[in-house]
């Protein structure tokens, strides 16, 4: 359902802003291994520069579409009682180290949509789990998601 509802918003993105957001966190991991892993909520990575300079811009079209913004610092919206929260997606590079460019871009009707490699995952919830918040609280998630990734690479 959440994949469903991230292209609804893709379409959104690409039609008002010409965004090709990156499909994130566990609805991205879903959509590779297709294994239901319970997402929370949508997160969704797009250009900094909407989260900065065109972030009064980005908001007032998310309001017309019924996004309510209930977290501004964190970048978080709800709709339909769904969480989407927006990130940069420049800071993935500094995060798990990768080129931006080898992500994998997705053409899905009519919407396009990055999407990690399970080996970029890997690298990602590998670096997550050094993060204090997560060490805390997400912990066993995220070594549940490492020993998924494992699985479906063979490892």
């Amino acid at each position: 359902m959440k994949k469903s509802l991230f292209l609804e918003n893709t379409k959104l993105l690409n039609n008002q802003f010409n965004i090709v957001p990156l499909m994130y966190g566990s609805v991205g991991l879903e959509y590779l291994t297709g294994e239901n892993l319970n997402s929370d909520d949508i997160d969704i990575l797009i250009p900094e520069v909407f989260l900065k300079e065109r972030w009064n811009e980005f908001k007032e079209i998310l309001f017309q579409h019924n996004y309510h913004l209930i977290d501004e610092k964190e970048h978080t919206f709800v709709k339909d009682n769904i969480y989407y929260s927006y990130a940069s997606f420049e800071e993935l590079s500094t995060f798990i180290k990768i080129n931006l460019s080898d992500i994998k871009v997705i053409n899905n009707l009519a919407t396009s949509f990055k999407v990690l490699s399970l080996e970029q995952y890997l690298l990602v919830y590998s670096s997550s789990i050094k993060d204090g918040y997560r060490i805390n609280v997400r912990k066993k998630k995220d070594e549940e998601k490492i020993k998924l990734i494992k699985k479906y690479l063979g490892k």
